[in-house]
């Protein structure tokens, strides 16, 4: 009798279900996807030489492409082989949109009902307020990614018809094309070169420029801009992110262009349209790019340094970027301008921001700092290299960018380790973290008296 109700209690612990919050499911589901990526990149097929990658290594790269991020410790072109190509693009592909939008997808390919649980996670995975038209979103994110990644292969290819065979043209066309309009920063020329031999080419630059651009904004922005000519209007979000990321863009270029005007080493040799083009470029790939088309640690440092500011401040929300995210960047400068001129209400486009709003943008802005700060201090005792080099990566790393002034190939174990997770925390965003780690609690039955501290 005394057996037969320990079978039943254990039984009854074996059949009993996993509760898991969708920031949990997120995050498990993100480090399980890169465990495997690592595992198929450690495989003999996946490298040139034949021979296994070593684990970490594996890892870094799995975890960087997965996390859309574009730092490499190996020669992605020249290291690994087709085989290994395609599973970091699949990785890259995956990470890019999310793993719950592509289980959506075999879901509608299957006609599977989406349940309330897969629309909770959608609604966690896309940042977004409310379930409603989430499904529909989804929808329209992977048709505007095919859409938009098919587009630019086709003039990709076209244009490196001209310097390689058209088949080599055609598979380098699809893979640039899925890697930077996830915002990934993964090449295949080799030599670390990147984009660098197309610095003065048109239609280069333009086609890279507007797949960084479009896969930055959000696919809420990209659906408000398709729907424009039907609705006649565009949402508030959308109003913020495309102002602010224009903003960005022209400062950024201007100030480029101003602290390298006479730098031998990147835009003096260069003709005006080629300093136009090179400064315009670097301003765009801090949005989360990761292709360059000078090399970063030729730059000055005046260049560098704002260069990280631009990777904190990111991409913005619902996009294959990382960062802080424009959005909250918006919402701090408003807030200081509207403290400076004395109103207590935030307005943006004449909406008034909520009070919630402006504390979660201040609260991922100081976890964000906090993650930065602290990576690069436990780097700079690991590592051997200038402090900027460390901030410039671990910010890079932690806004998933894929900017490097060099240091990626010459980091420690440990320091590749460190920096794996700094990107896993920075894809998956510190309040998604914290959320897994730590369920938020029911609403407050009670208030504190309130009370009074000097500012300032």
């Amino acid at each position: 009798m005394f057996f037969f109700q320990e079978d039943d209690e254990v039984n009854a612990l074996n059949t009993k279900k996993i509760n898991l919050s969708p920031p949990q499911v997120l995050v498990i589901g993100f480090a399980l996807i890169i465990l495997l990526g690592s595992l198929l990149l450690m495989l003999p097929i996946s490298g040139t030489s034949g021979a296994p990658t070593p684990f970490v290594d594996a890892l870094f790269t799995a975890t960087s492409a997965t996390c859309v991020t574009g730092l490499f410790v190996v020669d992605t072109g020249r290291y690994f082989s087709t085989f290994g190509h395609i599973v970091i693009i699949l990785l890259v592909q995956i990470g890019g949109l999310g793993f719950m939008t592509m289980a959506t997808l075999f879901s509608l390919v299957l006609k599977r009902r989406i349940s309330l649980k897969d629309r909770l996670l959608l609604q966690e995975a896309m940042n977004q307020n409310s379930m409603e038209g989430i499904v529909r979103l989804i929808r329209k994110v992977l048709v505007y990614s095919l859409l938009i990644e098919s587009g630019a292969a086709v003039f990709l290819t076209l244009r490196w018809a001209f310097d390689m065979p058209f088949g080599r043209a055609l598979y380098f066309g699809i893979w640039h094309s899925i890697s930077m309009f996830n915002n990934a920063g993964f090449d295949l020329f080799g030599d670390y070169r990147s984009l660098i031999p197309y610095v003065n080419d048109p239609l280069i630059n333009i086609v890279s420029i507007l797949l960084i651009v479009s896969g930055s904004l959000g696919f809420i922005v990209l659906s408000d801009l398709a729907e424009y000519r039907k609705h006649r209007k565009l949402s508030l979000h959308s109003k913020v992110v495309l102002s602010m990321t224009a903003v960005l863009i022209v400062i950024g270029t201007i100030v480029i262009f101003v602290f390298e005007f006479t730098n031998p080493r990147t835009l003096e040799p260069l003709s005006w349209s080629g300093k136009i083009w090179a400064s315009l470029f670097q301003s765009v790939t801090p949005r989360s790019g990761g292709v360059v088309t000078l090399d970063t640690g030729s730059l000055r440092q005046a260049t560098q340094f704002f260069m990280i500011i631009l990777m904190f401040i990111g991409a913005s929300p619902g996009s294959t970027g990382g960062g802080i995210k424009t959005t909250t960047f918006t919402i701090l400068i408003g807030a200081v301008i509207s403290m400076i001129r004395g109103r207590t209400d935030l307005v943006l486009f004449r909406y008034r921001i909520a009070e919630e709003r402006i504390s979660k943008a201040l609260t991922i802005t100081m976890m964000a700092l906090f993650v930065i700060v602290a990576v690069a201090m436990v780097l700079s005792t690991t590592e051997d290299a200038n402090f900027l080099s460390i901030l410039f990566e671990t910010t890079s790393a932690f806004g998933t960018v894929g900017l490097s002034m060099g240091l990626t190939e010459r980091l420690t174990d440990f320091g590749k380790v460190v920096i794996s997770l700094t990107m896993f925390a920075g894809r998956l965003g510190p309040l998604t973290l914290a959320y897994a780690i730590g369920p938020r609690k029911g609403k407050e039955l009670y208030r504190h008296p309130e009370g009074k501290i000097i500012i300032g």
